[in-house]
């Protein structure tokens, strides 16, 4: 009877992580990519593709972090995965807004 308990605990706690996963935490990278994206894409001809390439992957970029966190079966990579693209681009924009001096517009 212990062992079916703890075998329900361990379920309904993956469960719970891939709902985060799946849920906000595909939410929270997305935004974050979006953030970042700006800053390692080239500007292009009219000098906006770096900003509107961003906004067009949004939902594809959304799509595929929800269906990586429902479809794989190994939700440790899936952590993983989402933490290292959260963590980059987070990275980027804070090296960006540390650059920024006040009053001063960076380029």
């Amino acid at each position: 009877m212990e062992q079916m308990i703890a075998t329900n605990h361990r379920t309904s706690s993956r469960r719970w992580l891939r709902i985060l996963l799946a849920g906000p935490g595909a939410v929270v990278v997305t935004l974050t990519l979006l953030a970042g994206m700006p800053l390692w894409l080239p500007g292009g001809a009219a000098g906006i593709d770096n900003i509107a390439f961003p906004l067009v992957l949004a939902p594809l970029i959304w799509a595929l972090l929800f269906f990586h966190a429902c479809l794989d079966r190994n939700l440790a990579r899936v952590a993983l995965i989402a933490a290292a693209l959260f963590a980059v681009h987070a990275g980027l924009v804070a090296g960006r807004f540390a650059d920024a001096r006040p009053g001063s517009h960076a380029e």
